[in-house]
């Protein structure tokens, strides 16, 4: 009964429902400490249940490391088929997939590398979705931005990540995807705003199909729980600080972000290593 409540309160609210459906990543046997995500056992049934509480969409993460040697040829297969496996099991039971394939952040990784990189696991989870007939007009991708490794010191401009994200999807993401939602995988809540800015900026006319938009976790929550810091009294800050957030990001989908939107937590670093959740 209380999550009925909760689910009338939202839906009324205009906002979609939606669930993380993976369990989580395990170390893929065989290789030098990269993972595979698990959770497909039971899937469906899970799905179903997700679907009859009133879930419209639903969210795998897989994880790939940029290391010496790495990312292997296996876990690249493994993830990307796991990922498509997901999506049509979703898609199946009436959900929505956003797909998810992360090439972490950690590293001394050049911006080149980490293209090369992006490239080829964008190229393997689509080839994956093909051979497991996933309609792709009925999914998202949630891709990291192409950026070099925290670590790497020599960082590059919103303009370079622009380039390099934008010809990276150009070469392997179809156009029938309907939408490209970044996640922000530890850049600071300003990065990642600047940076998302510079995608929809970038000019390459008529050959960016999708629509480019955010998914971010640290980059739009960083700020509200500052202010927040788990006080009733300060409920109202925090909800001011997620409308500064949302609305900058808004603009940036737009192209007219202009660096004025000011947050708690502004240009700290949000970057965790290994981030799980």
């Amino acid at each position: 009964k209380q999550w009925y409540q909760r689910r009338v309160a939202i839906t009324a609210g205009g906002i979609v429902p939606g669930i993380k459906v993976d369990k989580g990543v395990q170390p893929l046997p065989g290789t030098n400490g990269e993972t595979v995500t698990q959770g497909i056992d039971g899937l469906q049934d899970r799905c179903k249940k997700y679907k009859a509480a009133g879930a419209q969409f639903a969210k795998w993460r897989a994880v790939i490391k940029i290391g010496d040697d790495i990312p292997s040829e296996l876990s690249i297969q493994e993830n990307a088929v796991t990922l498509a496996r997901y999506a049509t099991i979703c898609q199946q039971e009436g959900l929505v997939p956003i797909v998810e394939p992360e090439v972490l952040c950690d590293g001394t990784h050049t911006l080149a590398r980490c293209q090369e990189v992006t490239e080829k696991v964008l190229a393997a989870v689509y080839k994956a979705c093909n051979d497991h007939h996933l309609y792709l007009e009925g999914s998202l991708l949630k891709p990291n931005m192409v950026t070099p490794g925290m670590q790497c010191p020599d960082q590059a401009t919103p303009e370079q990540v622009a380039e390099a994200t934008v010809v990276t999807l150009q070469r392997t993401v179809p156009a029938a995807v309907v939408g490209i939602t970044f996640l922000s995988g530890g850049q600071s809540e300003e990065n990642a705003t600047l940076n998302l800015n510079a995608i929809n900026q970038y000019q390459d006319p008529g050959r960016k199909p999708w629509k480019l938009s955010f998914s971010y976790g640290r980059a739009l929550q960083a700020s509200v729980l500052k202010a927040w810091q788990g006080k009733k009294e300060n409920v109202a800050a925090a909800q001011k600080e997620l409308q500064k957030r949302a609305y900058a990001n808004h603009m940036a989908c737009l192209g007219q972000y202009g660096g004025d939107v000011t947050g708690a937590s502004g240009k700290e670093s949000l970057f965790v290593a290994d981030h799980t959740y």
